[in-house]
């Protein structure tokens, strides 16, 4: 025998005491009838008082018996299951007061349901977010690929409207088309290795070599580059020191690339670059500082998120597919260590990663 919970204005107790007595009045009378039969065909063996009485005594220790275990085993902790989950359904409504368990039983339940939502919770933001996320990826796919396609787009319509007769601009738009085409491979190039590193395709070849040694070619690489810029790669004061690691070399080598290129790119002319090389017990920490713009603070949480850039327009100028810092992250995660950044508008950012030290 069950009992319906309505609407929780229309919820009162004395539905527990209605199935009690019901269940009460079930078992008496089904023992009445049978000592009536004990009676009529053993007359004997039971008195028509004994006959009476039992069922009695039946029905008033059955009540008890089932208004206890129904109150609280198990009308209550429906109750706490309705109210919690009506919480989690409305929550601009008003919210049930404090509920006072008096069990373990009770208690387990209620944990139990408090976890299922707030793991639902949890599972729906976490959706909110992958779909802003997911929105957000797709604009700035568009916004990267629509500029080149539109140039080449035009470029060649040029050319078959008769431009790729006059020598004047035939070869000078073919050069410009081809740019623009190893622009969006560039793209999808680097887009193919975000998702091979994230789905652990990527087969990385760790060995031991100098970080020290490495950061210096990159530096010696990126000269020319910050020349024009007159910015100066050197090394923070003291932390030009030789500590062997254990990564893919090629790999990390394409993330000081990054971090040294975009501190340039980004840098004030005539600033500096400095790289710092930290002892750090188990890992080596790789520290690459700029004196440039600086990123806000709104910032910070998204600047590794794929074609993320602060500033649109600025960076769009400046070349690049928008996808570095997201390599980055993802190259050094894959070797199971950690990338953060600190910064301040105006003074400069600092990109720090760790590395396993041998």
């Amino acid at each position: 025998m069950g009992f319906r919970i309505k609407d929780k204005r229309n919820m009162k107790n004395p539905t527990p005491i209605l199935v009690a007595r019901i269940a009460a009045l079930a078992v008496s009378t089904i023992m009445l009838i049978i000592l009536i039969f004990i009676r009529i065909f053993f007359p004997d063996e039971l008195s028509w008082l004994f006959v009476l009485l039992i069922p009695l005594i039946i029905f008033v220790a059955g009540y008890f018996i089932f208004s206890y275990s129904i109150e609280y085993f198990i009308y209550r902790k429906i109750k706490l299951i309705y109210k919690t989950i009506y919480e989690t359904k409305s929550p601009q409504k008003s919210k049930p007061g404090k509920l006072r368990l008096k069990d373990d039983i009770i208690e387990d339940t209620a944990q139990e349901v408090l976890a299922w939502k707030k793991g639902k919770e949890m599972e729906q933001h976490k959706m909110r977010n992958m779909e802003t996320f997911r929105k957000d990826f797709l604009g700035n796919v568009f916004h990267e690929l629509k500029t080149p396609v539109f140039n080449i787009q035009g470029y060649l319509d040029t050319l078959l409207e008769g431009g790729l007769k006059d020598e004047k601009i035939n070869k000078k738009f073919l050069k410009r088309a081809n740019k623009n085409v190893k622009r969006i491979a560039n793209i999808v190039s680097d887009l193919q290795l975000i998702a091979n590193l994230e789905d652990g395709s990527f087969s990385l070849h760790e060995k031991k070599f100098n970080i020290c040694k490495l950061a210096e070619e990159v530096m010696e690489s990126l000269e020319i580059r910050a020349e024009k810029k007159k910015i100066k790669l050197e090394y923070k004061e003291g932390c030009k020191k030789s500590f062997y690691v254990m990564a893919d070399r090629e790999m990390i080598q394409q993330v000081m690339t990054n971090l040294i290129t975009n501190s340039i790119k980004y840098g004030n002319e005539g600033g500096k670059t400095l790289t710092g090389l930290y002892d750090m017990n188990k890992v080596i920490l790789v520290e690459v500082t700029d004196s440039g713009i600086g990123i806000e603070k709104k910032h910070l949480p998204r600047i590794f998120e794929r074609f993320y850039r602060v500033d649109k327009n600025r960076s769009r100028e400046q070349g690049g597919s928008g996808l570095g810092l997201s390599i980055v992250k993802h190259i050094v995660e894959s070797h199971g260590q950690s990338i953060n950044v600190r910064s301040t508008p105006g003074v400069g950012s600092t990109f720090g990663f760790t590395l396993k030290k041998v």
